[in-house]
């Protein structure tokens, strides 16, 4: 008997690899061709006295009622010119990201074909880290100055917990997270359950659509953290279960659990060890036990609300 289960094991492995292979290979057959434009080297590298030319070729980059004088300054500026010479320290050519995002494109349109990218425009937007990527139709904005690394100068007034998010290796799955706003029904309720499986689905997305990358840069975490988040699972769902949260739509659970935070808010002692968002992480084992364990379409998981996905996933965290 247990030769036999030793045997259906390898057997069950060999499946899934082969499956997955013949994936890669349709991935790989999906003719996709990026247009790169560096419109942070244009901008920066362009005679001031020439700024129509730029103006005319990307109007909504110049919206109306700005004086001319506003955008020259910005091009003399010396601390902006230090921020575009540091993005061209770290990016070059932009060469081998543009190969990454081909990839990535090619596998999001192997699960979602109607998708259209067909042109990248790469920005300085003076980190704004409300605007990292902006996936708009066939367009897709990058602002190169919010990758350069979480120890840049720049980025010294920023708490540590949000530094994370600077790395050029959350370039990838900061498209993802914006892609997946178009494709993932907003929660249907405001419980902390909803929340959790929303945010479980993003991250399972990006199991699909990178998954050459680690679940601590997927989630944005330290390896630390993601450690601490499997021998604490088992305590962490108990917590959930015990103080019945899941079906709770407190306003304040997303700042508990959900929200960008140095830390999640049990109350209890392990709070400072703990990472921020611990209900993201929750949720995306959640997701992945479902789609485990259930024949199920990727297009049927996104539509499927977070109590079905809970009640069919078996999800069984480690003690």
């Amino acid at each position: 008997m247990k030769k036999f289960t030793i045997l259906l094991f390898f057997v069950t492995i060999f499946v899934a690899c082969e499956k997955k292979d013949k994936v890669q290979e349709k991935i790989d057959q999906i003719p996709l061709k990026l247009k790169v434009e560096r419109f942070d080297k244009l901008f920066y590298e362009t005679n001031p006295e020439e700024l129509s030319v730029l103006k005319e070729k990307y109007p909504y980059f110049f919206p109306e009622g700005n004086d001319d004088v506003v955008w020259t300054d910005k091009m003399k500026d010396p601390l902006l010119k230090e921020l575009h010479a540091e993005v061209q320290k770290q990016f070059g050519d932009f060469s081998a990201e543009t190969n990454d995002l081909e990839e990535l494109f090619r596998r999001i349109k192997f699960y979602f074909p109607q998708t259209n990218v067909l042109k990248v425009i790469t920005l300085i937007s003076e980190v704004d880290t409300q605007a990292k990527v902006i996936y708009a139709d066939s367009l897709l904005l990058v602002s190169l100055d919010t990758y350069l690394g979480k120890d840049h100068r720049f980025y010294v007034d920023f708490p540590n917990y949000q530094k994370i998010n600077f790395e050029k290796a959350q370039l990838l799955p900061d498209v993802v997270s914006d892609f997946s706003m178009r494709v993932i029904p907003p929660p249907t309720d405001r419980t902390l359950l909803s929340q959790m499986i929303y945010f479980g689905k993003e991250l399972y997305l990006k199991d699909l659509l990178l998954p050459k990358l680690s679940d601590d840069v997927k989630i944005a975490y330290t390896p630390e953290q993601i450690e601490w988040c499997k021998d604490n699972e088992g305590y962490v769902w108990r917590y959930f279960v015990d103080e019945k949260l899941l079906y709770d739509s407190d306003s304040k659970l997303p700042g508990r659990f959900i929200n960008p935070a140095p830390f999640s808010k049990f109350g209890l002692e392990i709070d400072n060890e703990s990472p921020g968002r611990i209900g993201m992480w929750v949720g995306w084992q959640i997701v992945r036990a479902y789609m485990q364990n259930n024949d199920v379409s990727l297009q049927q998981l996104l539509q499927a609300d977070a109590k079905e996905i809970f009640d069919n996933s078996k999800y069984k965290p480690k003690k």
